[in-house]
């Protein structure tokens, strides 16, 4: 759990006095915080622009074309299509279901997603072994 505490100016009859406030989160609140957060940063953009990549991979031919397309990387479209795979919601998933949802075996899937935790482009939970997109790191107004 995290907590923050601070100081407030309380009004008591005629007199200030300060008092402390405390506010408890569970690791849920926290998570949802940070993620909302971090929307609008650049790597809520890169994550955003993926749902266009989903609607293109979605149409078997367009996908076709793309991955047929001698001009394009075809490792950096499937590793892109293993990331947005990853649910926007922030929840995680399995191996098993990203293999599933990629079609792809098993080793390739988690070279793959093992690379984007490296990149910092998605997140493991070691307790579950599960995968979600990575938490943007909250934009604090200094320039990049």
């Amino acid at each position: 759990m995290g907590g923050a505490s601070r100081e407030a100016h309380v009004l008591k009859g005629n007199r200030r006095e300060k008092q402390s406030i405390a506010v408890e989160l569970n690791r849920a609140q926290i998570d949802q915080i940070v993620r909302a957060a971090g929307d609008g940063g650049a790597l809520s953009v890169l994550l955003g622009g993926l749902a266009d990549f989903r609607d293109v991979f979605s149409r078997e031919t367009d996908a076709r074309k793309l991955m047929d397309d001698p001009r394009l990387s075809r490792s950096l479209l499937l590793g892109l299509l293993v990331l947005a795979s990853l649910p926007a919601d922030g929840s995680y998933l399995p191996l098993r279901e990203i293999v599933k949802l990629m079609g792809m075996n098993t080793s390739t899937t988690h070279r793959y997603v093992t690379t984007l935790v490296a990149a910092g482009l998605a997140e493991r939970d070691p307790m579950t072994r599960r995968y979600r997109l990575a938490i943007a790191p909250a934009n604090d107004g200094a320039p990049g």
